[in-house]
């Protein structure tokens, strides 16, 4: 789909839980369904769902209530495993996903072995494959390069999307031409051997058209969706997606009542921009979800390939599918985007910009795609994390204090700071104790390491 913008328990307990699942790793179990504080992020952290995204995970997942809910519970259990995973088997590491209509088998690649028997010590399924994630990945980023340059401009739009593709241990490339792949794969010099080439029809384009998923307008008159509310220092506004304006673009709100403008905008290379909005609106720590109502939005952890997703925006409104691949790069008319997840959730020109959560976790703002919400079709969402990280943004929750607040009494003290985006293996001291960052998310103000250990792991 184009781009998609429209023209004119105690907390003791609650920790004792967590952690106790985190040891085990044992995804889909009855104690990682055990509910704790909703508070922190983890497997518990689904128990007070939002009853509006628990519904339209059942209309497109074709799941029950309960499994809806167990699925949430199953796939943030993953995420932890798979993030202390990751650490431990270090370059020999090739990616995670999650399995079942209730997410409830985590598989863990590797290059060695040997690393069998810990990945089954920790309840997940192990595949021996060829390839390194890292090496993918660097592959990935070598065709990127190749597509950006402008003697494969028109080449890369034929060849338009490329991932890592996990499961399968490739790097894809999805062209309308499959010679135009093969072009594209020589001019980046890699080694054929781990790319593998589908041909489709689609020619994804950027989706044009403080809520998340809520209408916007550019200067009067394209139509985009909010994506998150956001916060800089006492500066109130939103996170959408960079093709929606430029830093001056004129926005008003839903209503028509004027809001506020572009303050950063990235596109291509990234599809990122933020708002910032006049006294008259106030950032709020929501979603639309289905028929309106408000889903909370309590952080910003990063969720597995094979993990169910929402979107909201201002056209199609509320859908739900599941996350097929992280790190994917696309090229639209206008260039190529790096970095974005694609996923099953459909979208539609306005849907731009709007929010993609999973359970209460903020994931991104939709990038584009292509087909309709009638058909069926593929999205990207630029990921909210680095986009918090560019413009040093603070995503607005619904957990712990406001921005700009000290913290707890007694603060221990160390690297860790509420409000920093970490990434996956990223290394903080808290208390004169060091960790290692599990799941990449923006840090909460009660999110401290020792609390949380599906976040962060003791070195």
């Amino acid at each position: 789909m184009p781009r998609f913008h429209r023209p004119a328990a105690s907390a003791c307990a609650a920790l004792v839980a967590v952690a106790a699942l985190a040891a085990a790793g044992l995804p889909g179990t009855a104690s990682a369904r055990t509910p704790d504080s909703p508070g922190l992020p983890g497997p518990a952290a689904v128990a007070d769902a939002s009853p509006a995204l628990l519904t339209a995970m059942g209309r497109d997942l074709g799941l029950t209530r309960a499994q809806a809910r167990d699925r949430l519970v199953d796939e943030a259990a993953a995420g932890a495993t798979a993030g202390r995973l990751r650490l431990a088997l270090g370059d020999a590491y090739a990616g995670a996903w999650v399995r079942g209509a209730e997410s409830a088998r985590l598989t863990v690649a590797t290059t060695d072995p040997a690393d069998i028997p810990a990945i089954e010590a920790h309840g997940a399924r192990a595949a021996v494959v060829t390839h390194t994630l890292a090496a993918l990945e660097a592959a990935s980023a070598a065709v990127d390069r190749a597509a950006s340059r402008t003697a494969a401009r028109t080449t890369a739009v034929d060849a338009p999307v490329r991932y890592v593709d996990v499961r399968t241990n490739t790097l894809v490339v999805q062209a309308v031409r499959p010679a135009a792949a093969h072009d594209l794969v020589v001019a980046a010099g890699i080694d054929r051997a781990l790319v593998r080439v589908e041909t489709s029809a689609d020619r994804p384009r950027p989706l044009y058209d403080i809520r998340g998923g809520d209408a916007y307008y550019m200067n009067g008159s394209g139509r985009c969706s909010v994506g998150f509310a956001v916060t800089k220092g006492t500066q109130q506004g939103f996170a959408t997606a960079g093709h929606c304006g430029r830093p001056g673009t004129t926005t008003s709100g839903y209503n028509q009542v004027a809001q506020g403008s572009f303050q950063a905008s990235t596109f291509p290379g990234r599809d990122t921009a933020w708002v910032a909005t006049n006294t008259n609106w106030t950032s709020i720590p929501y979603v639309k979800g289905q028929g309106a109502a408000n889903v909370q939005v309590t952080g910003s952890t990063q969720s597995p390939v094979g993990a169910s997703v929402c979107r909201s925006g201002s056209t199609t409104g509320w859908h739900c599918g599941v996350i097929q691949q992280h790190n994917t790069s696309v090229t639209y008319p206008e260039g190529t985007i790096s970095g974005v997840t694609r996923t099953t959730v459909c979208a539609e020109p306005g849907d731009s910009g709007g929010s993609y959560i999973s359970g209460s976790q903020a994931q991104g703002v939709t990038s584009g795609g292509s087909g309709n919400c009638s058909s069926g079709g593929t999205t990207f969402y630029q990921p909210v994390n680095p986009l918090l990280q560019a413009y040093a943004l603070t995503l607005k929750t619904t957990t712990g204090p406001g921005p700009g607040d000290p913290g707890e009494p007694g603060e221990p003290g160390g690297t860790w700071a509420a409000g920093t985006v970490y990434a996956a293996g990223a290394q903080v001291t808290y208390g004169g104790v060091t960790y290692r960052c599990l799941q990449a998310h923006q840090a909460q103000p009660g999110w401290q390491p020792p609390n949380v250990p599906a976040l962060w792991q003791q070195v």
